[in-house]
Order: structure tokens, then sequence, then C-alpha cells
């Protein structure tokens, strides 16, 4: 059995890699299809524009909750039990299945209808993420972090090849039974999040007051340069290059495709993704990993430059495919970087800044990408967003040399770096 990972050996740990790989495949064959639906629905009475950026609205009303809730779910992640508010945030996803997959039994659904159940998964992913991110470094001894993140990561992207493939050619059976299936995996994940044992954990610091407690995450990013330049690296290079709301578009009026063919696009990234964060699971990396970082990012540019321009689908997906693993090259080194890096007791509210971050990258980038196609076509405005993403990296490696000089995730060096960053309190404006 030495050949598995060490994380994987723990068993608290494969609870919670099951209950995200499961929960991620239900989510992405939910959201797929949502996309899917809302394009269909808006395609019959407007032209292609206007319902590209109706499409685009998906990503704002799933953005605005996690905008408003972040200060609690940071809070809630780092006061509260994080297995008990992943298994809440679980429980709502499997609602939102089960109210979907009935409109669509029952042939009643509509655009608000999806819209709103967005806006519902948007709040679960609010206290979701922080809590699932703040949980992994407690189950896993300190220097197999960045393996145990990997792990994590194959879990989500894994999940991103199987959910939206699996949505597309289920919705092709009949429009419920992609959210039939959604619903038995998030009750699966919810059965493996209570395999996860209790985390004996100190008691959190309640003094200062509500507010301040809940600011405390953006405080914390606002003083220490290389977790906000990691996360803002990844929030304008997304929110710029983002291509996947478009695939919709790209799937039917520039590629020609249908429903299982968008799944194929929609999961392409992912396999890039997969293959790269298996790849980290045996062969970590370990020298120069910020310039590593900033090289990823601006390969993920270029691809989608690729992307935009294709008009063959091999070779979309070819691209998009090393988009995804340029990506998780990026996230691997960024999210090993900010755990390492943010104390234990902070980690729930610094991890809600960075779902902050993150969401808005993909869903204010989902509404950008809707705008921008609407004002000058789905083609021209995913190759302009990756010429930005190119750009926002050379400019980050100037404002953020933290980010080029980061040498490795050795926690003795983090340790010495995080000590340095905690006697210079001066905050970056």
């Amino acid at each position: 059995m030495n050949w598995i990972p060490s994380p994987l050996r723990i068993p608290g740990f494969r609870a919670y890699w099951l209950a995200r790989w499961t929960s991620t495949i239900g989510q992405l064959a939910m959201v797929i299809i949502i996309g899917w639906q809302v394009y269909d629905i808006a395609r019959e009475t407007m032209p292609l524009k206007e319902a590209a950026f109706r499409l685009g609205i998906i990503g704002l009303v799933q953005f605005v909750p996690l905008f408003v809730l972040v200060p609690i779910s940071g809070y809630a992640a780092d006061h509260f039990d994080r297995r008990w508010v992943g298994r809440a945030t679980i429980a709502l996803e499997l609602g939102c299945a089960v109210a979907l997959g009935w409109y669509a039994w029952t042939g009643t659904t509509t655009l608000t209808a999806l819209f709103t159940v967005a806006a519902l998964l948007g709040v679960a992913r609010a206290f979701s993420g922080p809590a699932f991110q703040a949980l992994a470094p407690n189950l896993v001894p300190r220097e197999i972090l960045p393996t145990a993140i990997a792990l994590s990561s194959i879990s989500w992207q894994s999940g991103s090849i199987i959910g939206p493939a699996l949505g597309g050619y289920l919705y092709a059976v009949s429009p419920a039974t992609p959210y039939a299936v959604s619903a038995l995996l998030f009750g699966v994940s919810f059965l493996a999040t209570l395999a996860i044992p209790p985390i004996p954990r100190p008691e959190p610091d309640r003094s200062g007051g509500f507010w301040r407690k809940t600011t405390e995450g953006i405080r914390y990013v606002r003083t220490n340069r290389l977790v906000l330049g990691a996360i803002s690296l990844d929030l304008f290079a997304v929110l710029l290059g983002g291509a996947t709301a478009m695939l919709p578009v790209f799937a039917r009026d520039v590629l020609h495709a249908g429903a299982g063919e968008l799944g194929n696009l929609r999961a392409a990234p992912a396999v890039g993704a997969t293959l790269m964060a298996a790849w980290f699971t045996f062969r970590p990396l370990k020298t120069n990993v910020g310039v590593k970082m900033l090289a990823a990012v601006a390969i993920f540019g270029l691809s989608t430059i690729v992307f935009g321009v294709s008009t063959s689908m091999p070779l979309s997906l070819a691209s998009l495919a090393i988009l995804g693993a340029a990506d998780m090259y990026s996230v691997n080194v960024r999210q090993s970087l900010i755990q390492l890096h943010t104390p234990d007791d902070k980690r729930g509210r610094v991890g809600a800044v960075s779902s902050l971050f993150i969401s808005a990258s993909n869903e204010l980038g989902e509404a950008e990408s809707g705008l921008l196609a609407a004002l000058i076509g789905p083609v021209v405005a995913v190759v302009a967003g990756g010429i930005g993403a190119v750009a926002v990296v050379a400019i980050w490696a100037w404002k953020f040399p933290e980010l080029r000089l980061a040498k490795s995730f050795d926690h003795h060096e983090i340790d010495r770096q995080s000590s340095s960053t905690r006697d210079n309190k001066e905050p970056v404006t």
C-alpha cells in the first residue's frame, strides 16, 4: 500500500475526499444543465447576443450571495464545527437538485426558477468554500499538506470531468434525470461527511467584537503581500481570461454541437487539471514555485486565445485541456502558499476572502464575458480576455516581487517568512 499517497492513508481525509468528489460531480452536473436551459430558453425568444448576456447573468446571481455573506461564512468556518458547516451546504445543494428535478419533470422550468436556484447555489458555495478549505489542514500533518491539496484538487477536477459530461448525457435521456442523479450524489456526499471524525481545535478567540472578528481575514490578507498577490493574480487573470461562461455559445453557434458535446467542452479543462494534479501527488513542486505559478497563468491566457479563434472541435478541446492544466498548476501553488502562510485560527476567514476572489473571477467573469460578448461578439470577447490574462501576469510579476521570490513549500522557511510578515504590519494599498 506504499504506492497510495500518504494523505489517503488517513481515514478522515479519505472521507473528506469522497465528500468533495461526489458533491463536485453533482454540483457541476447541475450547473452545466442550468446554463444550457437558460441559453436554450432565452434563444427561443432572443437573438444570440441577448441570450449570451442572460447566460452571463447566471454568474452574477451566484456571486452576489457570496459577496454579501463572505464575512459571515469565514466567521462560521473559524468559530463552528467545520464539518457541520459543510454538511449544511451539501443539504442545501440537495434541496436545489430536488427542486430543479421537479420543475424539469413537470415541464415548468422557467428562467426565474433557474436564476433563483443559481443564487441558492451561490449561498451554499459561500459557506462550503471556507469550511472545506480550512478543514483539509486539520486532517493531515503539515509536511504533507501540499500533497493533500493536490489530492483535494483531484477530487474537484475529476468531478469537473465527470459532472459536466454526466449532466450533458443524462439530459439527453430526460431533463429531470441529471438533477435526480445529482440529488443522489449529494446524499452520498452528506453521508461521507458524517464519517469525518471530530477535529481537536483550540477554543477560538471571541474577544474584540463580532465585526472585528469577521473582518480579520480581510485585514490579514491586506498585510500579507504574498497571500494578497497570489489571490489577486487569480482574480484578475480568470476574470479576464475565463472562457467557460461562453461554452454554450461556442458549442451551439461556433462549433455547431449539442448538449453532449457541450459536456465534453466543459470537461476538457478538468481533464488537463486532473492529470496535472495527479502529477503533483507523486512529484510535488519543490523549487521556484512562485515563478512557475506566474508562467502557468501566462499559459492559461495563451490557451484562452487559441480556444477563442478555434473553429475545430479537436483544437478547442486540446486548448481547453491545456488551459485546465495550467490553471491547476497555478492553483496548487497558490493554495499551498495560502494555507501554509495562514494560521489555523484564521484559515476560515482567509479562505472566505479567497473564495470571494475566486468567485469574483469565475462568476463576475461570466457576467463580464456575457456583457462583452453582447457588445463585441463572443469570439472577440474570449480572445481579448486571454490577452488581458497574459498582461496581468506581467503586471503582477512587477507589482508583487514576493511571488517571484517564493522558492518552496518548506514549512521551516515559511515559518521564518510568516514571522517576518507579522513583524511588518504595513497594509498593502
